[in-house]
Protein backbone atom coordinates (compact mmCIF):
# COMPACT_ATOMS: atom_id res chain seq x y z
CA UNK A 1 0.00 0.00 0.00
CA UNK A 2 1.97 2.73 0.63
CA UNK A 3 6.15 2.63 -1.11
CA UNK A 4 8.94 5.22 0.03
CA UNK A 5 11.07 5.12 -2.89
CA UNK A 6 14.77 6.90 -2.23
CA UNK A 7 13.09 9.67 0.32
CA UNK A 8 15.18 12.73 1.28
CA UNK A 9 13.89 15.25 3.44
CA UNK A 10 15.39 18.56 5.25
CA UNK A 11 13.71 21.82 7.00
CA UNK A 12 16.43 24.25 6.66
CA UNK A 13 19.73 22.85 6.36
CA UNK A 14 19.37 19.88 8.19
CA UNK A 15 18.74 16.62 7.05
CA UNK A 16 15.57 14.53 8.23
CA UNK A 17 15.68 11.61 6.43
CA UNK A 18 18.39 10.70 4.30
CA UNK A 19 17.63 8.49 1.22
CA UNK A 20 14.92 6.34 2.97
CA UNK A 21 13.32 2.98 1.41
CA UNK A 22 10.75 0.86 2.51
CA UNK A 23 6.95 -0.27 2.07
CA UNK A 24 4.19 -1.26 3.99
CA UNK A 25 1.40 -3.78 3.05
CA UNK A 26 -2.33 -2.30 4.40
CA UNK A 27 -2.38 -5.12 6.77
CA UNK A 28 0.84 -4.88 8.38
CA UNK A 29 1.58 -3.63 11.66
CA UNK A 30 4.75 -1.82 12.03
CA UNK A 31 6.46 0.31 14.73
CA UNK A 32 8.56 2.85 13.42
CA UNK A 33 11.27 3.35 16.48
CA UNK A 34 14.30 6.02 17.58
CA UNK A 35 15.49 8.63 19.01
CA UNK A 36 13.71 12.52 19.20
CA UNK A 37 14.60 14.06 15.71
CA UNK A 38 14.57 11.24 14.00
CA UNK A 39 12.27 11.81 11.60
CA UNK A 40 9.75 9.32 12.30
CA UNK A 41 6.94 11.49 12.87
CA UNK A 42 8.23 13.41 9.07
CA UNK A 43 7.13 9.95 8.19
CA UNK A 44 3.71 10.02 8.96
CA UNK A 45 3.38 13.26 7.54
CA UNK A 46 4.68 12.39 4.53
CA UNK A 47 2.58 9.43 4.40
CA UNK A 48 -0.67 12.20 4.90
CA UNK A 49 0.93 14.43 2.13
CA UNK A 50 1.08 17.09 4.72
CA UNK A 51 4.48 18.13 3.48
CA UNK A 52 6.62 17.12 0.42
CA UNK A 53 9.93 15.32 0.16
CA UNK A 54 13.02 17.32 -1.38
CA UNK A 55 13.94 13.66 -3.41
CA UNK A 56 12.27 10.16 -4.43
CA UNK A 57 8.56 9.09 -4.58
CA UNK A 58 6.04 8.50 -2.15
CA UNK A 59 3.66 5.71 -4.12
CA UNK A 60 0.20 4.91 -2.19
CA UNK A 61 -2.00 2.53 -3.72
CA UNK A 62 -0.13 2.40 -6.95
CA UNK A 63 -0.06 5.94 -7.25
CA UNK A 64 2.44 8.67 -7.20
CA UNK A 65 0.98 11.37 -4.80
CA UNK A 66 4.71 12.98 -4.36
CA UNK A 67 3.51 16.11 -6.33
CA UNK A 68 -0.29 15.91 -6.27
CA UNK A 69 -2.22 18.86 -5.62
CA UNK A 70 -4.05 19.52 -2.21
CA UNK A 71 -7.25 19.01 -3.40
CA UNK A 72 -5.94 15.68 -5.55
CA UNK A 73 -4.82 14.27 -2.01
CA UNK A 74 -8.39 14.29 -0.23
CA UNK A 75 -8.78 11.21 -1.64
CA UNK A 76 -5.58 9.51 -0.89
CA UNK A 77 -6.21 10.90 3.09
CA UNK A 78 -9.20 9.35 3.20
CA UNK A 79 -7.11 6.15 3.26
CA UNK A 80 -5.82 6.53 6.64
CA UNK A 81 -6.69 7.84 10.25
CA UNK A 82 -4.11 9.40 12.00
CA UNK A 83 -3.92 10.22 15.68
CA UNK A 84 -1.82 12.96 16.45
CA UNK A 85 0.84 12.79 19.52
CA UNK A 86 -1.70 15.24 21.75
CA UNK A 87 -5.34 13.63 20.42
CA UNK A 88 -5.15 17.43 18.51
CA UNK A 89 -9.60 17.29 19.58
CA UNK A 90 -11.13 20.54 18.80
CA UNK A 91 -11.04 22.07 21.77
CA UNK A 92 -14.15 24.17 21.41
CA UNK A 93 -16.61 20.90 21.05
CA UNK A 94 -17.75 18.21 23.08
CA UNK A 95 -16.67 14.80 23.09
CA UNK A 96 -19.77 14.00 21.23
CA UNK A 97 -19.22 16.81 18.62
CA UNK A 98 -15.16 15.72 18.09
CA UNK A 99 -16.02 12.62 17.21
CA UNK A 100 -19.10 13.53 15.14
CA UNK A 101 -17.02 15.48 12.85
CA UNK A 102 -16.08 13.43 10.41
CA UNK A 103 -19.61 11.94 10.27
CA UNK A 104 -21.36 15.20 9.31
CA UNK A 105 -18.48 16.30 6.50
CA UNK A 106 -17.70 13.28 4.58
CA UNK A 107 -20.81 11.26 4.76
CA UNK A 108 -25.04 12.05 3.90
CA UNK A 109 -25.77 9.99 7.76
CA UNK A 110 -28.75 11.66 9.68
CA UNK A 111 -28.88 13.14 12.92
CA UNK A 112 -30.40 10.23 14.77
CA UNK A 113 -27.51 7.52 12.98
CA UNK A 114 -24.67 9.96 13.27
CA UNK A 115 -26.10 10.02 17.46
CA UNK A 116 -25.70 6.01 17.29
CA UNK A 117 -22.62 5.74 15.67
CA UNK A 118 -20.99 8.35 18.08
CA UNK A 119 -21.75 6.25 21.11
CA UNK A 120 -21.06 2.78 19.24
CA UNK A 121 -17.72 4.15 19.08
CA UNK A 122 -17.21 5.75 22.15
CA UNK A 123 -18.56 2.84 24.10
CA UNK A 124 -15.73 0.49 21.78
CA UNK A 125 -13.05 2.50 23.85
CA UNK A 126 -14.80 2.56 27.03
CA UNK A 127 -15.53 6.36 27.28
CA UNK A 128 -19.21 6.39 26.36
CA UNK A 129 -19.87 7.90 29.54
CA UNK A 130 -17.81 10.97 28.60
CA UNK A 131 -19.54 12.23 24.85
CA UNK A 132 -20.99 15.94 26.87
CA UNK A 133 -17.65 16.82 28.41
CA UNK A 134 -15.49 18.94 27.04
CA UNK A 135 -11.87 18.27 25.73
CA UNK A 136 -10.26 20.38 29.01
CA UNK A 137 -12.35 17.91 31.28
CA UNK A 138 -10.73 14.51 30.02
CA UNK A 139 -7.95 13.17 31.71
CA UNK A 140 -4.98 12.55 29.37
CA UNK A 141 -6.08 8.11 28.95
CA UNK A 142 -9.45 9.29 27.99
CA UNK A 143 -8.13 12.37 25.75
CA UNK A 144 -6.24 9.83 24.05
CA UNK A 145 -9.23 7.14 23.84
CA UNK A 146 -11.56 9.45 22.48
CA UNK A 147 -8.92 10.68 19.75
CA UNK A 148 -8.57 7.21 18.75
CA UNK A 149 -12.70 6.97 18.40
CA UNK A 150 -12.60 10.08 16.52
CA UNK A 151 -9.96 8.37 14.10
CA UNK A 152 -12.52 5.09 13.92
CA UNK A 153 -15.43 7.80 12.23
CA UNK A 154 -13.27 8.22 9.37
CA UNK A 155 -14.84 6.80 6.19
CA UNK A 156 -13.35 3.27 5.40
CA UNK A 157 -9.84 4.05 6.34
CA UNK A 158 -7.45 1.01 5.26
CA UNK A 159 -4.78 2.07 7.68
CA UNK A 160 -4.19 3.36 11.21
CA UNK A 161 -1.71 5.71 11.91
CA UNK A 162 -0.36 6.81 15.54
CA UNK A 163 2.45 9.58 16.36
CA UNK A 164 3.77 8.43 19.53
CA UNK A 165 0.17 7.62 21.25
CA UNK A 166 1.26 6.99 24.99
CA UNK A 167 3.52 9.66 25.22
CA UNK A 168 2.81 11.66 28.67
CA UNK A 169 0.39 8.78 29.53
CA UNK A 170 1.05 6.39 33.09
CA UNK A 171 2.06 3.14 32.57
CA UNK A 172 -1.66 1.68 33.46
CA UNK A 173 -3.35 4.43 30.78
CA UNK A 174 -0.49 3.75 27.97
CA UNK A 175 -1.08 -0.20 28.42
CA UNK A 176 -4.88 0.66 27.88
CA UNK A 177 -3.69 2.76 25.35
CA UNK A 178 -1.71 -0.24 23.30
CA UNK A 179 -4.12 -2.87 24.09
CA UNK A 180 -7.12 -0.92 22.29
CA UNK A 181 -4.66 -0.04 19.65
CA UNK A 182 -4.03 -3.80 19.05
CA UNK A 183 -7.36 -5.01 19.39
CA UNK A 184 -8.79 -2.00 16.70
CA UNK A 185 -6.41 -3.61 14.14
CA UNK A 186 -7.59 -7.44 14.27
CA UNK A 187 -10.41 -6.48 11.78
CA UNK A 188 -7.25 -6.88 9.23
CA UNK A 189 -6.72 -3.26 9.15
CA UNK A 190 -2.94 -2.53 9.53
CA UNK A 191 -1.36 0.27 11.58
CA UNK A 192 2.02 1.99 11.66
CA UNK A 193 3.11 3.77 15.03
CA UNK A 194 5.85 6.40 16.13
CA UNK A 195 7.22 5.92 18.95
CA UNK A 196 10.09 5.82 21.37
CA UNK A 197 8.97 3.32 23.72
CA UNK A 198 10.43 -0.17 22.78
CA UNK A 199 7.36 -1.73 25.49
CA UNK A 200 4.71 0.03 23.44
CA UNK A 201 6.00 -1.13 20.11
CA UNK A 202 6.07 -4.74 21.43
CA UNK A 203 2.72 -4.66 22.36
CA UNK A 204 1.01 -4.12 19.27
CA UNK A 205 3.45 -4.62 16.09
CA UNK A 206 5.00 -7.57 14.19
CA UNK A 207 7.50 -5.53 12.29
CA UNK A 208 10.41 -2.51 13.54
CA UNK A 209 11.89 -0.22 11.27
CA UNK A 210 14.87 2.19 13.21
CA UNK A 211 15.78 5.48 12.46
CA UNK A 212 19.54 6.49 13.03
CA UNK A 213 20.62 10.01 12.14
CA UNK A 214 18.15 9.87 9.52
CA UNK A 215 18.86 6.42 7.88
CA UNK A 216 16.81 3.42 8.04
CA UNK A 217 19.01 1.19 9.98
CA UNK A 218 17.02 -1.70 10.87
CA UNK A 219 13.63 -3.23 9.26
CA UNK A 220 12.32 -7.00 10.50
CA UNK A 221 10.88 -8.85 13.00
CA UNK A 222 10.42 -8.38 16.51
CA UNK A 223 13.04 -11.44 17.53
CA UNK A 224 15.89 -10.18 15.02
CA UNK A 225 15.46 -6.27 16.17
CA UNK A 226 16.15 -7.14 19.87
CA UNK A 227 18.53 -9.56 19.00
CA UNK A 228 19.88 -6.73 16.69
CA UNK A 229 23.95 -7.19 16.57
CA UNK A 230 24.28 -3.00 15.72
CA UNK A 231 25.43 -1.54 18.86
CA UNK A 232 23.12 1.86 18.00
CA UNK A 233 20.35 -0.49 18.63
CA UNK A 234 21.42 -2.37 21.08
CA UNK A 235 22.18 0.99 22.88
CA UNK A 236 18.52 2.76 22.57
CA UNK A 237 17.15 -0.53 24.02
CA UNK A 238 18.80 -0.76 27.21
CA UNK A 239 18.46 3.41 27.44
CA UNK A 240 14.94 3.39 27.44
CA UNK A 241 14.82 0.53 29.73
CA UNK A 242 16.83 2.36 32.03
CA UNK A 243 14.69 5.00 31.50
CA UNK A 244 11.39 3.42 32.80
CA UNK A 245 10.62 2.51 28.72
CA UNK A 246 8.75 5.93 28.00
CA UNK A 247 9.33 8.19 30.78
CA UNK A 248 7.91 11.67 29.46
Amino acid sequence: MILFDKIMFSYGNREILKDVSFSVRADERVAILGKSGEGKTTILRLIMGLIRPDAGRIIIDNEDITAKTEQDLRETRMKFSIVFQEGALFDSLSVKENVAFCLREYTQMSEEEIDHAVSSLLSRVGVEHAQHLMPEELSGGMHRRVAIARSLAAVGPKMFLYDEPTSGLDPVNADTICRLIADLSRDGRGLIIVTHKVSDAMKVADRFIFLKNGELLFDGGKTAFLGAPDEEIQEFINEVHRCGDGAS
